[in-house]
């Protein structure tokens, strides 16, 4: 009666002992640290822009705000002629509120040892705006406007800006092309490492730079840098990807 009693704990020993170490082992395996490999993937390309916005301004000066309006809309009606037969559909050419304000400068009065605010006028200001695809005639107009000088019309260019309508088409591209980058780099290090990635751990996207091409007075921006200035352009972006390697 004793052997089938000790055969059976000799059993149940070796089964608590093959389990205590099967549970060992995947202890261990959870505990130790997965081999990974980090690299970082960069795309970059040139592009044009293909769509520039012109803003544009001018005042007039009155001392009787009746006749400054009418000054003004005088100069919108000659600046509009202008523009569109320079070839600009009028459909682009936007005309925002006329803005005013009271024009006021201060005088020394010599007897009262004390200076005055004096009225000057009223100054009116209308701002354009033009959109356009059609980039080089835009520049082309722009650098001609002082022709309006001739009509009494002193034009100040606020700002030409550059602009690309494909950007969100060409970020996917640029994704794709640095997520490559570094899935090879990453293939590149483990091969030569005598090891293998095993499959993606975590990506990170880095933020979209876009600058005016070999350009010293731009630096990249941790919110992303967009540059208007430039009609041509060049766009980068990078990726950090952490894979698993076996």
């Amino acid at each position: 009666m004793k052997r089938p009693s000790i055969i059976i704990g000799i059993i149940a020993s070796l089964t608590i002992i093959i389990a205590c170490i099967i549970a060992g082992h995947y202890y261990y395996k959870t505990k130790t640290p997965a081999k990974t490999i980090s690299v970082v993937g960069l795309a970059e390309t040139d592009f044009t822009s293909d769509l520039i916005v012109w803003d544009l301004s001018y005042d007039v000066l009155n001392m009787n705000m009746k006749n400054a309006y009418q000054e003004i809309k005088n100069y919108n009606n000659i600046v509009k002629d202008y523009l569109k037969e320079k070839g600009i559909p009028e459909n682009e050419i936007v005309f925002s509120a006329v803005s005013s304000y009271d024009k006021t400068d201060y005088e020394w009065n010599e007897s009262a040892k004390r200076s005055f605010e004096v009225f000057k006028g009223y100054v009116l200001t209308q701002r354009i705006r033009i959109e356009s695809k059609d980039v080089e005639k835009i520049e082309k107009i722009s650098r001609e406007v002082s022709e309006l000088l001739d009509e009494g019309i002193q034009i100040e260019q606020n700002s030409v800006s550059y602009y690309y309508t494909q950007l969100a088409d060409l970020k996917i591209e640029m994704l794709a092309n640095a997520t490559q980058d570094a899935h090879n780099r990453a293939e590149t290090i483990a091969q030569n490492a005598g090891a293998s990635i095993a499959g993606l751990k975590v990506a990170n996207m880095g933020v979209f730079q876009i600058t005016a091409p070999n350009s010293s007075d731009e630096e990249y921006s941790w919110g992303g840098t967009f540059n208007t200035s430039s009609k041509e352009k060049r766009a980068s972006i990078n990726m950090r990807l952490t894979y698993f390697v076996r």
